[in-house]
């Protein structure tokens, strides 16, 4: 398949991107740059600040809040659930572009730094009630953009194996194994409105009693 010779798309969170078809500079995770532009027309990253607090101080940091989590974020949907995976895409062009200007110049984080950040910065008490409020608030602007009148919510469960002695672990009947139960809100687009991360003992029928429905499955 020859170039395209029409003219070259323009990405507006960066102008300085061109999405251009050469098979000499290819990603695999070119897609990411879709999120970003998205990201950039509705102004989601950019909420972070007013929802997380920021606990490290100096004139020294080199990886600030929000570029963290968008490599956070932006890595999960590219398909690398660990933090494992951060040294090596550390060097990817295009998670390096959707990051930040500054980032796409140089390396984004390393594996310690990112697990630091969602360890520590994001476990406290503060920034995880913030990322549910910024979760919702998200929702709340991409749902602006379509013409819904009202929302249909689905409760529904999964199963997230440990495979060490964490806390609030426990053997769950129906799964087989040792896990946590977490539970889950999506609306009718698929979207998670939130979630609970609960010990893996639930049953359906505790999911029952405490939100006041009875499930006609085992969730």
């Amino acid at each position: 398949m020859g170039e395209s010779t029409e003219e070259r798309l323009r990405l507006r969170f960066d102008a300085r991107v061109r999405l251009e078809f050469r098979g000499s500079k290819t990603s695999s995770d070119a897609g990411l740059l879709a999120y970003r532009e998205l990201d950039e027309r509705l102004g989601l990253s950019a909420w972070a600040p007013g929802y997380l607090t920021e606990k490290r101080t100096g004139s020294n940091i080199q990886h600030h809040l929000v570029s963290l989590l968008r490599q956070s974020v932006y890595s999960r949907l590219a398909g690398y659930p660990h933090t494992n995976d951060a040294d090596r895409l550390a060097q990817d062009p295009a998670l390096r572009l959707v990051v930040s200007r500054q980032a796409s110049e140089r390396r984004t984080a390393p594996r310690a730094a990112v697990g630091r950040f969602e360890t520590e910065l994001l476990a406290t008490g503060e920034n995880r009630r913030g990322l549910a409020t910024l979760n919702a608030a998200w929702l709340w602007a991409a749902m602006a953009h379509t013409h819904t009148q009202r929302p249909i919510l689905d409760l529904d469960s999964s199963e997230s194996p440990v495979h060490g002695q964490q806390e609030g672990a426990r053997y769950n009947g129906h799964y087989g194994g040792v896990c946590y139960h977490p539970l889950f809100s999506f609306n009718q687009f698929g979207d998670c409105e939130g979630a609970v991360l609960r010990e893996g003992k639930w049953t359906a029928q505790a999911v029952a009693g405490r939100c006041g429905f009875c499930p006609t499955r085992d969730l």
